[in-house]
């Protein structure tokens, strides 16, 4: 049974959506933050050991990206699906799509962890990671693979808490486990002289301590607001079509943003193989600039399928364009600081000149795809929202499949040119993807006023019929 303090934040949130958009974005905000200072402490501590320990690192950017960019996927579905039964009032729906994330995530966990440990290092073969270095490559991703399981079921969980409107609990709980790996990771890699599979040991037993936590909370102390009742749970094919219309499309845009990174890395090793190690370098400190974007983009999302649930369109329109303003500044701010700084920035990454050249050369013309990034984001998350998984995936083909991929490819290996054609591919494709990002949200907000329009003449019509004599 709900005990009293466990309310629905709902009514708080139509009260004054605004504050209530600071409201989730901002503890997402400070946990991306220390995520975001993970990133660069473990991407400092291995480049300390060797030039090659970094770029093996950087090779297993993308099947990293890709395992976790899965679930991250079909958490957004958890999510959108949670937070649109909460905003309708149906808590027992709300209760049964939580479940089913629970079950989803368990099945995810080991399914890839299968997959991962049998032909994880053909993977990488595949991928191009040069054979002086896979050693180095698979050793890490192995125990990656193993404890793939805790950080799974912590996004999972993460997804149920965000989709109820609390994003504060996650936020505590993954920035502890940050907190723990950034101390491990110099024990792991120096002290213990492990080296790069060290880092990889650090992130496996961080992530372990956070899913356990978050175990702990939903199964014995029931923190939450939505409740587990196993005994009476069944599978419902509505609730997972509901999560997989909004789940699957995300995660194959994750599918094809790793692709993406990992042809970006097989087109950047015919200049060097410093050049990928700086595409990653220069791709962690956007990080920096992504961190208010995602975690506006996130608040957006509950927000949006909260007010969608609720069927009150005004507040979607305006909670949108006042979440977009914020995150152009944001992207212009940011943009302008990194151009000017960006030698100092990867001068404290590395200490070998060519990557941080490469690296300088990729900031100083990635900043100018910011904007669209923030663009492309948050319109993806508010039509997630709503209910509208597509949208992310195909934007995410458009990008990476038919403009910058093919673009980078054209100026490498048929017109020859230098590194910095390759970022301006990337840039290309971010801005012409934002177009179509923009009309698809605001197709998708027109449909929807027409939809209430219709619905409103109707129940005027049958008001009128009924009090006709």
């Amino acid at each position: 049974m709900t005990t009293p303090e466990k309310h629905s934040r709902l009514d708080t949130f139509l009260a004054a959506p605004r504050r209530a958009l600071w409201r989730l974005a901002m503890p997402v905000m400070i946990g991306l933050s220390l995520q975001t200072v993970y990133m660069l402490a473990d991407m400092y501590f291995v480049g300390q050991v060797s030039s090659d320990a970094l770029t093996a690192l950087a090779f297993n950017m993308p099947l990293v990206f890709l395992g976790i960019g899965i679930v991250f996927g079909l958490g957004a579905g958890v999510t959108s699906v949670v937070a649109r039964h909460i905003g309708a009032r149906d808590k027992r729906l709300a209760d049964q799509s939580a479940e089913h994330g629970v079950v989803l995530g368990l099945l995810v966990s080991a399914t890839f962890t299968a997959i991962a440990l049998f032909i994880g290092d053909d993977l990488l073969s595949a991928l191009g990671v040069p054979p002086n270095l896979l050693a180095l490559a698979w050793g890490y991703f192995r125990i990656i693979a193993m404890g793939y399981v805790f950080m799974v079921m912590s996004v999972f969980f993460r997804s149920i808490l965000t989709g109820e409107g609390d994003t504060t609990t996650p936020v505590l709980i993954q920035g502890g486990g940050t907190i723990v790996n950034i101390i491990l990771d110099p024990v792991f890699i120096f002290t213990l002289g492990l080296g790069v599979e060290g880092a990889a040991l650090a992130t496996i037993l961080s992530q372990a301590a956070v899913a356990t936590v978050f175990v702990y909370l939903f199964f014995v102390k029931e923190h939450q607001y939505v409740t587990f009742d196993w005994s009476a749970f069944r599978y419902d094919r509505a609730i997972l079509a509901g999560i997989f219309k909004v789940g699957a499309p995300a995660s194959f845009s994750f599918i094809v943003m790793a692709l993406g990174g990992a042809v970006f890395n097989r087109i950047l090793v015919e200049y060097s193989e410093q050049t990928v190690a700086a595409f990653q370098v220069g791709s962690r400190i956007d990080h920096i600039f992504m961190l208010p974007v995602i975690a506006v983009a996130a608040g957006l999302m509950t927000l949006v399928g909260m007010f969608h649930g609720a069927k009150r369109g005004e507040l979607v329109r305006g909670i949108i364009g006042y979440a977009m303003v914020c995150a152009l500044l944001t992207s212009v701010v940011l943009g302008t600081l990194f151009f000017f700084l960006a030698p100092t920035l990867l001068a404290a990454f590395t200490d070998d000149a060519a990557i941080a050249q490469a690296g300088t050369g990729y900031l100083r013309i990635g900043v100018f795809a910011y904007p669209f990034i923030a663009v492309i984001m948050l319109s993806g998350r508010a039509l997630q929202g709503m209910g509208q998984g597509r949208p992310m995936l195909v934007l995410s083909l458009l990008r990476v499949v038919l403009i910058s991929g093919p673009l980078s490819y054209l100026f490498v290996f048929v017109m020859e040119k230098p590194v910095a054609w390759v970022w301006m591919a990337i840039v290309i494709g971010m801005a012409l993807t934002a177009a179509l990002a923009a009309v698809w949200l605001r197709h998708a907000l027109a449909l929807g006023d027409g939809e209430r329009d219709a619905l409103a003449s109707s129940n005027i019509s049958q008001t009128a019929d009924a009090r006709a004599p």
